[in-house]
């Protein structure tokens, strides 16, 4: 009688945990692909089948605790092994489980097909996939279009921090779209759960998988391959549009790209503010990832700028090692880069954190050094 006095606590507490647990979004997204769909019916179907299973067995075993236990005078069976059922259950059983597992699989198998044999009966989007340390790389390859996606810091991106990109992938509904995998440097893996899959990038291989996003909207995934320190500092946002919008936005990226080169490319001179300007927040969304915001790095792997023999020293080395990376470091090549992006970023590293070597690298100089 002690112990019941605590049962409608306990009710109470449960009850009102209802709405908070359900925040928690305790099952799959809703997809956004055909086969993401699928992969979601397979998934529910198991939890279906595991569940009927559960309710079955807990009432074996609270038949057998109530009925059989030792107050109410029962006796074990110690014969029990010698009866029918006692004799091949051991077969039964296991055949029973076989059957709930080849149910699962013959429908898993059919799906895993359909994911990693991209369809060729359709025009088809092509998007290179290139994991990067930490950052990923999407080539529109059908438009000669390449955009970098990195993590927004926690003081621009709130509560939406490790979420939130800089750049989105932006693809279009209604079409079939392949991704084609590779990386960079270590293994990373493209996982957006809407789309249905996930799929290792592997440096030296290139694998493909494809969906095709059947509404718009945005979603959200990471990196799932533990690929180094900042692994959590890579995640994926997803911006599926309508193919017309897909196609301005293109128009856009394009045009955008048209006038960067053409301001990197021209004559002009530019001040050290500008260039100071400009280099930090390159710097902060390219550099700062290994090199920190404060310069101080992550040694040894990822050595300080601040105060260093590369940042204060000649002009050339810098330059060099920006350009052409260093071999056997992580310290990558990045010539991509233009040549306007590649000055500011050395003068805000020759300027910033007390350094101030008082250096202005022009385009003009970073062309010379190509």
């Amino acid at each position: 009688m002690q112990r019941l006095r605590y049962w409608p606590l306990v009710a109470l507490t449960a009850l009102g945990a209802g709405p908070a647990a359900a925040e928690y979004g305790l099952n799959f997204p809703q997809p956004a692909a055909p086969v993401a769909q699928e992969i979601y019916d397979i998934h529910m179907l198991t939890m279906q089948i595991a569940t009927v299973l559960l309710v079955i067995v807990f009432a074996f075993i609270i038949y057998s605790l109530y009925f059989h236990r030792k107050s109410r005078g029962y006796q074990a069976d110690q014969n029990f092994h010698k009866t029918w059922f006692g004799n091949w259950s051991w077969v039964i059983v296991p055949g029973l489980v076989l059957g709930v597992d080849l149910t699962i699989a013959g429908s898993a198998q059919k799906v895993l097909e359909r994911i990693w044999v991209v369809p060729e009966d359709q025009e088809l989007l092509d998007v290179k996939v290139v994991g990067h340390q930490w950052w990923w790389e999407f080539q529109y390859l059908d438009h000669d279009l390449t955009v970098e996606s990195r993590y927004v810091p926690k003081e621009e991106s709130g509560d939406l921090y490790l979420r939130a990109v800089d750049n989105a992938l932006v693809l279009p509904t209604n079409k079939r779209i392949r991704f084609l995998h590779t990386s960079a440097d270590v293994n990373h893996a493209f996982w957006v759960p809407e789309l249905g899959f996930k799929k290792d990038a592997i440096p030296g291989y290139v694998t493909e998988t494809w969906a095709e996003i059947d509404r718009e909207g945005t979603f959200t995934g990471q990196c799932a391959e533990l690929c180094g320190t900042w692994h959590s500092r890579m995640p994926i946002v997803v911006q599926a549009v309508s193919q017309e919008e897909f196609g301005r936005w293109v128009d856009d990226q394009k045009a955008m790209k048209l006038a960067a080169v053409a301001e990197a490319s021209s004559d002009k001179v530019w001040s050290k503010e500008e260039l100071m300007e400009k280099g930090r927040d390159k710097y902060n969304t390219i550099c700062a990832a290994c090199h920190q915001v404060t310069g101080l790095g992550l040694p040894p792997a990822f050595p300080g700028l601040k105060g260093s023999a590369i940042a204060t020293g000649p002009i050339p080395a810098h330059l060099d090692i920006v350009l052409n990376g260093k071999e056997g470091t992580a310290m990558q090549a990045w010539n991509s880069l233009n040549d306007l992006d590649i000055a500011a970023i050395v003068t805000y590293e020759r300027n910033a954190w007390d350094n101030n070597t008082g250096d202005v690298i022009q385009p003009a100089d970073v062309r010379a050094a190509r």
